[in-house]
């Protein structure tokens, strides 16, 4: 794949969307950090410790990756900062049992409602669907979220290096991993990297988008991938939109690839990932 075209690639993984940098980034940790306090003080850690999810034993995605030829995680995202709309009516009962037809290794679900018009209730509606390892994609800033995405029947976290220091990112994983959880850890950079390698995280996550130039370039991937320890399970994220991307990056050791805004923006998400993956094996 040209690195015109990479840099041209529409899907995106990231929370970020396309626009708005690091200031966005800012503006939601300020306003997560809001809504974290809030929910806080209306619903205490100890209700969600009753929660019936809140025993169940969890699916493992790492497990999953590592099992898989394909190695694709889909996404229910309705909208982004940069697009208002990817696709708004989608139900996330039919999205999710489309993906799990399609074969996927596990499905990301958005919680954020302000940035992305999603909500944790999502979680809970596709946990009733399907069995498959479901990840919650959030701004995790607080031990409080891991403790709800776990009453919510999460599988798996999201830790953002760039908005985390090394103690946080320590402490949330090992909480996380002390709930049954699996951790997948993203990093831009080799300097997010360095600070992150831990032995409680179970996958990393290398972001294919520049945050100041919002380019995509499959390069990050390729660069970061002889840092990353065998230890974990490596995913790429941002810019997988072909097969290509993907038989590209096999050879550097990623056996996660997580798709964005590809599947959502078809009428059919789960079609079109059955389509796309069939190819892929082809």
């Amino acid at each position: 794949m040209s690195s015109e075209k990479i840099n041209k690639a529409k899907s995106s993984s990231s929370p970020l969307g396309r626009s708005g940098g690091a200031n966005i980034l800012d503006k939601i940790v300020a306003d997560k950090r809001k809504e974290v306090e809030l929910k806080k003080s209306i619903i205490p850690v100890s209700q969600y410790e009753t929660s019936v999810l809140f025993e169940r034993k969890t699916n493992s995605l790492t497990q999953a990756l590592k099992n898989s030829d394909t190695g694709i995680i889909t996404e229910f995202k309705r909208r982004s900062p940069s697009k208002e709309s990817i696709n708004q009516n989608a139900n996330i009962g039919q999205v999710a049992k489309g993906y799990e037809n399609a074969g996927v290794c596990g499905m990301s679900v958005l919680t954020d409602i302000k940035y992305f018009g999603g909500a944790i209730e999502d979680l809970i509606l596709a946990r009733a669907s399907v069995n498959l390892p479901l990840l919650r994609k959030e701004f995790i800033i607080s031990e409080y979220q891991i403790i709800e995405a776990k009453a919510y029947g999460a599988d798996v976290i999201l830790l953002i290096a760039a908005i985390l220091t090394k103690q946080e990112i320590k402490t949330y994983s090992e909480l996380a991993k002390s709930l049954g959880l699996d951790v997948l850890l993203e990093v831009h950079n080799e300097e997010e990297l360095h600070k992150s390698i831990m032995p409680s995280l179970d996958m990393l996550g290398v972001n294919n988008r520049n945050l100041k130039t919002f380019e995509v370039s499959l390069d990050t991937s390729k660069s970061l991938s002889k840092l990353i320890p065998d230890d974990f399970v490596k995913v790429s994220e941002s810019g997988i939109s072909s097969i290509d991307a993907i038989k590209e990056l096999k050879p550097y050791g990623y056996e996660g690839f997580l798709i964005g805004e590809n599947f959502m923006k078809t009428d059919n998400p789960g079609k079109s990932a059955i389509q796309f993956i069939k190819s892929l094996k082809n």
